[in-house]
């Protein structure tokens, strides 16, 4: 079974950045996607970004400029750096790697912007 653990989350003022990290407890090199969700009160889950094995990288237009997505493929971790947050990027933030067709899923992180 393959673990995700994401760190990194919490309250911050708009403006203000935060950088997610989710160490996956198997080698990434084994997995063809990974990548970061987000589920705000309310609404349902939506990509934010994902990024392939070779090192593609895949944004949701609303966090593009702002967001960046990169993996550590020696330290197995997957991270997302977000700058210029605004309230509208408060959500649980999950971590997401697949395997040919099998998804993991990280717990959660909560991320706040205060505005």
């Amino acid at each position: 079974q393959v673990q995700l653990v994401e760190s990194g989350g919490g309250l911050v003022q708009a403006g203000e950045s935060l950088r997610l990290s989710c160490v996956v407890s198997r080698s990434i090199f084994s997995f063809n996607r990974m990548g970061w969700y987000r589920q705000a009160p309310g609404k349902q889950r939506e990509l934010v970004a994902h990024i392939t094995s070779g090192g593609s990288t895949h944004y949701t237009d609303s966090v593009k400029g702002r967001f960046t997505i990169s993996k550590d493929n020696a330290e197995s971790t997957v991270y997302l750096q977000m700058n210029s947050l605004n309230p509208e990027d408060t959500a649980v933030y999950y971590c997401n790697v697949v395997a040919k067709y099998v998804w993991y899923w990280g717990q959660g992180t909560q991320v706040t912007v205060s505005s």
